[in-house]
């Protein structure tokens, strides 16, 4: 699925809801939140911090699409095309960035 799929999803589903999108900082500190709950999980993982043995494992990705989702709303609260901005940060790793990290293989 594409950026803009997933965008047109998040869009279609949040039609439903008025408003439909949160203000930005809004979504700003959701986004944090979801962010923190994605590293309480690696870190319990495969950090130092292990869970309680009371608390339930969550999965990774699932803490990842929340904040893909998230991203979502933001972007389609102001506009912008997650595909073309991608398009846009993948030309400066093949550009600029493309001699700036070791190689595998070197």
């Amino acid at each position: 699925m594409s950026l803009y799929d997933a965008q047109k999803k998040v869009h279609e589903f949040t039609k439903q809801f008025n408003p439909q999108y949160w203000e930005p900082h809004e979504i700003l500190a959701r986004l944090s939140e979801e962010v923190g709950e994605l590293a309480r999980e690696v870190n319990h993982r495969w950090g130092p911090k292990k869970k309680k043995s009371t608390e339930e494992l969550s999965e990774v990705g699932d803490e990842m699409v929340d904040i893909i989702f998230t991203l979502c709303c933001l972007a389609n609260s102001q506009n912008i095309d997650l595909n073309e901005s991608f398009d846009k940060m993948m030309d400066k790793c093949w550009g600029r960035d493309s001699d700036r990290f070791k190689k595998s293989g070197e």
